[in-house]
């Protein structure tokens, strides 16, 4: 049985405990509203650069069905200042190879104490890698964060072939363009033929959805019939656009994805500190009652030892 000093000790243990994850709480509650406004605000951007992609994408098709033959390989780049990568815009919407090897890149945090963050993000990881392998295919994951790759590591370390970390406190577009120029640098070697993101969309700060987006080739929809309804007129043509917009589009994707992810991230924090606070005030309120009733149980026997005494005497 602990001596009341133990008892004391341990109180004074989880209430600076307590503090801690309060504290961290706060701190949380604030990245999230500043991360879920990015988020929020990235949005109706990247949308509309789907809708107008689809449009393009559905006007070159007809203008290819039209006069076939006439497809013409154009070298994207992401901006005038990046080196331009060998290559055409059609491979990367339509894709290359069979689809035999899959690139997941696994977008995770670089810092614990997020709950099941990481955790359910591996996990999906974990059933689409043995999906895959089952169907024959070739799988490579490429992670981004120290915490996945810290779990993926010792069960699939032949799989991963890239690591990269965000080190800026305030994520930007930069630390998305840099990712998204490893994965561009990668299928231009033809290192894969499908490539794949994996995050957490924010839903709530209770509620964050493991999601796929499929990066490489580029989904975009829309047929035909989108492209002849269409208002817009393409100038210069959707071949020369295409070259210029898919490259931004597949960073624009990984932005977003890594908003939403950090918007789940702090979300996922700020209520596992919120348990953890809780938690913390349970058991003080516990060994608190555990410390009175040793304290009462050990006067309780001083009492007896000397009304014993007393009456022997």
């Amino acid at each position: 049985m602990p001596s009341l000093k133990d008892l004391k000790n341990r109180i004074k243990s989880v209430k600076s405990t307590q503090k801690i994850t309060k504290a961290m709480k706060m701190v949380a509650a604030a990245k999230l509203r500043r991360a879920r406004e990015a988020a929020e605000n990235a949005r109706p951007y990247a949308e509309a650069m789907e809708r107008m992609l689809e449009n393009l994408a559905a006007s070159r098709r007809t203008v290819a069905l039209k006069n076939p033959g006439t497809e013409e390989k154009k070298e994207y780049s992401f901006n005038s200042t990046v080196p331009q990568f060998n290559g055409s815009a059609i491979p990367l919407l339509s894709g290359i190879g069979e689809g035999k090897t899959h690139l997941i890149v696994v977008a995770a945090s670089d810092r614990g104490l997020c709950g099941a963050f990481n955790t359910s993000i591996v996990r999906a990881v974990r059933r689409k890698i043995h999906e895959l392998q089952t169907e024959g295919k070739t799988v490579k994951l490429l992670c981004v964060g120290r915490k996945g790759y810290e779990q993926l590591h010792h069960e699939f370390k032949s799989l991963i072939i890239g690591r990269l970390e965000i080190k800026t406190k305030k994520l930007g577009y930069a630390d998305a363009e840099t990712v998204a120029k490893d994965v561009m640098q990668r299928f231009d070697a033809e290192e894969f033929d499908v490539a794949y993101i994996v995050y957490n969309t924010f839903r709530s700060v209770i509620a964050q959805v493991v999601t796929w987006q499929r990066l490489v080739p580029l989904a975009v929809s829309g047929g035909q019939q989108s492209a002849v309804n269409s208002p817009y007129e393409a100038e210069p043509s959707e071949e020369e656009l295409l070259a210029k917009l898919l490259p931004k589009n597949l960073a624009m994707r990984t932005y977003r994805a890594l908003l939403e992810n950090a918007a789940s991230e702090q979300g996922a924090r700020m209520t596992a500190m919120d348990n953890a606070t809780r938690n913390a005030g349970d058991m003080i309120k516990k060994l608190n009652l555990k410390y009175n009733r040793t304290r009462q149980a050990a006067i309780t026997k001083e009492l007896i030892e000397i009304i014993s005494g007393a009456e022997a005497v």
